[in-house]
């Protein structure tokens, strides 16, 4: 299928233009459909932008009998493999990390530019791929990876080069950015809007990478290394997803000030770096607080430039195929005109910090016993740990008589056969190492004036 004056591998890279640049596609759903479109449609701007023609060699799938709205049948296979091999440019929207990884380094050896969306690839094994392409002096383009349509890797691996970047915060996950937005503004509970969300192409039948955070932080990992030159392993990446988040929390949030979303942390300080994902209040007044529905945002901190703000829909077809396409001009200019895009950069190799020794903030909600000494005591704990008060809200409440739930409660708890006179405390630290803050909690919990701790939540962006 292949034009005849189509030029072998690594030709394009003496700087002459010799046909058409041959591109494979590997996968054909939400988005490798809509990136078939769109080199279809857009055939003639493109190759005025590349300086040649972009010829789709093929498609590969599964089940070339499964319909595709906008997909010529006769490019569709099944045989990846070979398809790989004809082709000067890979594009890989599959996903996972097999067959993914094993056809990419397939087309990586054969000379092939590879363009790619797999977030979970490149937090697993992006090294592995990264080291392959500098080898063969081919591209290995990835903006689709991370945020969808936001040009977002490009300026942080590209544009910020000659910068230092020392903290990355955002919004990176659509499906739980949609999910926390429907329970603060709906007031919907968790399983519901997760529910809303399947039902509307938002989230996955199997919500579990986005709900968990596994997706966030694979996005995170990426973040990390691009930003700090350093190579971040998914494994070391702290990880904690939304299910735990109740409606109480997200109204709780409300009355406080803040909003909670779903935030991927990346920092770098004079020990190391760290990168985590978790459930954080953000202040209202934050711009981050304001990203609604399934968009996502991400601020950029750096020594020189100050603060960025990158914000836009972070998932879908069309928008993440946007993304491919122009990690496909990109790599297609150097087949016809020569040069080469970044290569990985891990010259600072900087130590990897676990989240216990981030700085951070927390508010803790606790129902205590309404009496006189107990705020005292909760000071007294927070003290003996090193962590400051910045602000506590008391709520008074009365729990009737539960002789089970007493039992439950433990020691403070008030005797069976009468009502309980409860407090509920909303405690916010100033900023403290993760691992003391989270001891604090624990040893607030073992006091006999606190019934229960409701919650714990990071305070970020403050």
């Amino acid at each position: 299928m292949a034009a005849p004056d189509s030029a072998p591998h690594g030709a394009a890279h003496d700087g002459a233009t010799r046909g058409p640049v041959r591109v494979a596609v590997l996968g054909c759903g939400v988005v490798g459909t809509q990136v078939v479109r769109l080199l279809t449609q857009q055939r003639d701007d493109l190759a005025a932008r590349v300086g040649a023609p972009l010829e789709i060699v093929g498609v590969a799938v599964r089940d070339v009998t499964a319909p595709r709205a906008g997909v010529d049948p006769a490019l569709l296979t099944t045989d990846a493999e070979a398809l790989v091999a004809r082709a000067d440019l890979v594009i890989e929207v599959i996903g996972g990390l097999e067959p993914a990884r094993s056809l990419i380094l397939r087309a990586i050896a054969a000379g092939a530019s590879v363009v790619t969306a797999n977030k979970a690839l490149l937090a697993a094994d992006g090294p592995t791929l990264y080291a392959a392409a500098e080898a063969a002096g081919v591209d290995l383009y990835f903006e689709a990876a991370v945020a969808g349509a936001i040009p977002l890797v490009r300026p942080v691996r590209e544009s910020l080069a000659g910068d230092r970047i020392l903290r990355v915060l955002g919004i990176v996950n659509g499906t739980t950015n949609y999910v926390l937005d429907q329970m603060a503004t709906e007031g919907l509970d968790l399983s519901t809007a997760v529910a809303q969300a399947q039902q509307l192409g938002f989230a996955e039948a199997d919500p579990t990478a986005d709900v968990e955070g596994f997706d966030a932080a694979a996005k995170a990992a990426i973040l990390a290394s691009l930003a700090f030159h350093t190579r971040v392993p998914l494994e070391l990446v702290h990880r904690e997803g939304i299910a735990a988040i109740t409606a109480d929390d997200v109204a709780w949030a409300a009355r406080t000030g803040h909003v909670v979303k779903l935030l991927a942390i990346a920092e770098r300080t004079d020990e190391g770096v760290s990168a985590r994902v978790h459930p954080a209040l953000v202040p209202a007044s934050h711009p981050l607080a304001g990203v609604h529905g399934a968009f996502n945002a991400v601020f950029v901190e750096a020594e020189a430039a100050g603060e960025l703000m990158f914000y836009g829909r972070g998932a879908g077809g069309a928008p993440t195929a946007s993304a491919v396409l122009g990690d496909v001009v990109s790599a297609a200019r150097h087949r016809v005109h020569g040069g080469l895009g970044p290569v990985e950069s891990t010259y600072a190799d900087l130590p990897v910090l676990p989240a216990s020794a981030a700085l951070t903030r927390y508010q803790v909600r606790l129902d205590v016993a309404d009496r006189p000494g107990v705020l005292a005591q909760v000071s007294a704990v927070l003290a003996e740990h090193g962590v400051s008060i910045e602000a506590v809200r008391q709520a008074p409440q009365l729990v009737a008589a539960d002789p089970a739930a007493d039992r439950e409660a433990g020691p403070g708890a008030a005797a069976s056969g009468a009502p309980a006179s409860l407090a509920h405390l909303i405690i916010t630290t100033h900023a403290a190492t993760d691992a003391a803050l989270s001891a604090t909690v624990a040893a607030i919990a073992e006091l006999d004036s606190v019934t229960r701790v409701v919650s714990v939540l990071r305070v970020e962006g403050a």
